[in-house]
C-alpha cells in the first residue's frame, strides 16, 4: 500500500511544481523586433509556419526542466534529511 502512496505522492509533486514554475515563469506575448526576426528564422529553419507555435513548446520545454530540476533537489534534500535523522 506504501508503494502505490509514494508513486502518487511523487507524481502530484512533480504535476505541483510544474504548475509553480508556469506561475513564477510566465508566457510572454510581447516581442521586440528583434526578437520576433529571430523567432521568425528559427522556425522557419525548423520548418515551423508559426513562430508562436514554436516558441510555446519551447516556453513548455522550459516549464518541464526547471520541474524536473526542482523535483530532483527536493528529493536529494529529503534523502539527506532521512539519512541524517537515522543516524541521530
Amino acid at each position: 500500500m506504501a508503494t502505490p502512496a509514494r508513486s502518487l505522492f511523487k507524481a502530484a509533486l512533480f504535476i505541483g511544481l510544474c504548475l509553480v514554475s508556469v506561475r513564477y515563469l510566465p508566457l510572454s506575448n510581447e516581442w521586440t523586433a528583434g526578437e520576433a526576426r529571430a523567432w521568425w528564422r528559427a522556425s522557419d529553419w525548423l520548418g515551423v509556419p508559426d513562430p508562436d507555435d514554436l516558441y510555446f513548446v519551447m516556453w513548455l520545454t522550459v516549464e518541464l526542466f526547471v520541474a524536473a530540476l526542482a523535483y530532483a533537489v527536493i528529493v536529494r534534500l529529503w534523502r539527506h534529511y532521512q539519512r541524517k535523522k537515522t543516524r541521530a
